[in-house]
């Protein structure tokens, strides 16, 4: 095993069809805290969107791509709703045991879950002020540049593809702090494979520039973490 190169091959047992259905909704659920502790969108949010939505001085409109259950748009229509900001949220998921999830976690005014994926939303025509992902980047290969294209097309405004950042200490540490969480779960696994599968920051810079030559600014927001932000054309 090495962390010098990223590890396509590699696919997480989550992704599989026939995977255990009680440790996936565990595993889905359970994001809602891991993503908490590591993924920086408290960061991101500050920083970024919140004062992307604000200089709006309208309701804004946010979809969140590969939703999985849902447990990130609820947190950032949280932390909208306290800042005083009106936006009308959607998650959207082509799985539907991580729609499932998602819906499981009870209505909240102005969030809504759909299971379908950004290309139909394209062919639907519609158009949001802020795009974003999360840990959705290094599940794909050659897929990329499709999909942060279609990501481009539905913004009319900000664009954020946050990720891991594939490095030795990230796998270390995680494999040590992921132990109280992981039981009855694909966390372990799973997360470590994700670290394996994920760019560096030099990486992704690189495979967008060279998909969309001057289109995306990749930077690190938190540790172990990396940001693709983009200008949508939508």
């Amino acid at each position: 095993m090495t962390l010098a190169v990223r590890d396509e091959r590699l696919a997480e047992l989550m992704d599989d069809p026939a995977c255990d259905p009680d440790r996936l909704r565990a595993t889905l659920r359970r994001f809602g805290t891991i993503n908490r502790l590591v993924s920086g969108w408290g960061t991101v949010y500050r920083h970024t969107l919140a004062p992307h939505l604000a200089t709006l001085g309208r309701p804004a409109r946010v979809l969140d791509v590969g939703c999985g259950g849902g447990d990130l748009v609820l947190r950032l229509a949280a932390a909208a709703r306290r800042d005083g900001t009106e936006v009308e949220w959607t998650g959207i998921d082509p799985d539907p045991r991580s729609y499932q999830v998602a819906l499981e976690r009870g209505s909240v005014e102005g969030v809504t879950f759909r299971c379908t994926d950004a290309a139909t939303l394209v062919a639907e025509g519609v158009t949001y002020d802020a795009v974003l992902s999360n840990h959705v980047l290094h599940h794909l290969g050659a897929e990329l540049a499709g999909f942060v294209a279609e990501s481009l097309t539905l913004s009319h405004g900000l664009v954020l593809h946050s990720d891991i950042a594939r490095s030795r200490l990230a796998y270390a540490l995680y494999a040590i702090g992921i132990t109280p969480f992981a039981p009855g779960t694909f966390l372990r696994t799973d997360g470590l494979r994700s670290i394996r599968r994920s760019y560096t920051p030099a990486e992704l810079a690189a495979v967008l520039d060279e998909a969309m030559p001057g289109t995306w600014a990749v930077q690190t927001p938190a540790p172990f973490r990396v940001l693709a932000t983009g200008r949508g054309r939508g």
